[in-house]
């Protein structure tokens, strides 16, 4: 897939996190990835390891729709620990 962010395929969970005190909903791959890469790098420095797990997890389940569980744990992971969640 040529474009991640515009992926439809479902994630194990939805996320519900806020951002800029609005509550906003990621239910699908291309949500999520639109979401950790819009924040500069900067941002996610500190948990640059979860960030890049969860960014190559998602380019892979965007290739393939088997891998969003391995896709939905890695985003979990970074965002308890960015205590997102």
């Amino acid at each position: 897939m040529s474009n991640v962010s515009t992926c439809e395929t479902r994630l194990k969970a939805t996320f519900r996190v806020k951002l800029n005190g609005k509550a906003v909903a990621i239910e699908t791959v291309g949500q999520a990835y639109g979401f950790i890469t819009s924040l500069s790098t900067v941002e996610w420095m500190e948990f640059k390891s979860l960030h890049g797990d969860a960014k190559a997890a998602l380019e892979a389940a965007a290739e393939n729709a088997m891998l969003s569980v391995q896709a939905t744990n890695a985003l979990r992971a970074l965002f308890v620990r960015a205590r997102l969640l």
